[in-house]
């Protein structure tokens, strides 16, 4: 897979410039949804480089991450004349980074494509280390690729047009970041403020560098990458559940998914107890709860078993042992994870 170049930008309309010039193409196209159509491509327009460009609009939300969206996205792809020649630029949050990679790397069998992350979750995590896919069948990004952009750009100029709850959705990847790395670096991030504070571009390169770490040694994660899945079987089933019923955002499934998991570190990795409930703490005063029941948890350990982590009729998990130490293909029975639940509806 070739190596993905990420710039933090200081200028977002001189750094798009100079990475649409170095991609040589025949027809350039700009992905973005019906929200960052009206808040994050005024800020780009002007650039020489969006000239000719060829807008494909989507709707917004992950409940457009599908099927039915990317196969709009190839025919308008097809409409436009694109050809395996031609350059997609992605412009949004993480829905369209995702889906706008699958459509790059498959239309034509792939062509060349950018991101240009206008949230903090996209900017820490969707749109770096070259996951692609949509939704499908009622579960998170079981269809995708690997394939990496020809290069990211992170500019924090985009968080201005962000709300409470955004700021806060990218938050909870950044604090697995912490999690997973140092204890300096998870110390800072429980400390902060994310909603009051202005989250610097310092911290997001910061952060960002972590993710780069792991995907350069695991590209495909076949092993350390799976690190980067802290929070995220238990996270993924609460968020597969929300779309049954009231969709919530990414971050605050994987803050909820942090919480069933850093318990199951304490029990099984022995896992500090003071800082699994410092962490826990910050999520709760910040991302609240949601409301499930005993009667839930088949649904939600169903929804588990789907984790593309498994193997056989295991769940498997990456758990820590402490701060930093990571401890991939962790399995937990049916019981400790109900135990887990519990945790998570009574703390």
């Amino acid at each position: 897979m070739k190596q993905q170049k990420v710039i933090i930008s200081q200028n977002i309309r001189k750094a798009l410039d100079e990475a649409v010039a170095a991609c040589s193409h025949d027809r350039l196209l700009v992905l973005v949804d019906e929200t960052t159509l009206k808040v994050c491509w005024p800020l780009v327009c002007q650039c020489p480089s969006m000239h000719d460009a060829q807008l494909i609009t989507i709707g917004c939300t992950d409940t457009h991450k599908t099927l039915d969206t990317l196969s709009f996205v190839w025919s308008e792809m097809q409409r436009l004349g694109a050809t395996r020649h031609s350059l997609m630029v992605n412009l949004g949050g993480g829905m369209v980074t995702d889906l706008g990679g699958f459509a790059a790397s498959t239309f034509k069998r792939g062509i060349a494509y950018i991101n240009i992350p206008t949230t903090l979750l996209s900017m820490v995590d969707a749109s770096v280390g070259g996951k692609t896919g949509i939704n499908f069948g009622g579960l998170k990004n079981e269809i995708g690729v690997f394939n990496n952009a020809c290069c990211v750009i992170l500019d924090t100029e985009f968080l201005h047009t962000m709300d409470r709850e955004n700021i806060l959705s990218g938050y909870a990847e950044m604090l697995k970041h912490g999690l997973i790395s140092t204890k300096e670096r998870w110390s800072q991030l429980v400390c902060f403020d994310p909603v009051t504070s202005h989250i610097t571009s310092e911290m997001v390169a910061d952060n960002v560098s972590v993710k780069q770490h792991i995907v350069t040694e695991d590209p495909t994660e076949h092993g350390i990458r799976k690190a980067l899945n802290l929070g995220h079987t238990a996270g993924h089933a609460f968020e597969s559940l929300a779309l049954e019923r009231q969709p919530i955002l990414h971050g605050y499934a994987v803050a909820y998914g942090l919480i069933v998991e850093l318990y199951l570190c304490c029990v099984k990795t022995g896992f500090s107890t003071d800082i699994m409930r410092q962490t826990v703490a910050f999520i709760k005063e910040n991302y609240g709860r949601m409301a499930i029941t005993c009667d839930d948890y088949p649904r939600l350990i169903e929804l588990m078993h789907h984790d593309k982590k498994n193997v056989g009729n295991t769940i498997n998990f990456t758990l820590l042992g402490h701060v930093g130490d990571i401890r991939i293909d962790q399995t937990a029975t049916e019981d400790e994870i109900k135990e887990a639940l519990d945790f998570y509806r009574e703390c």
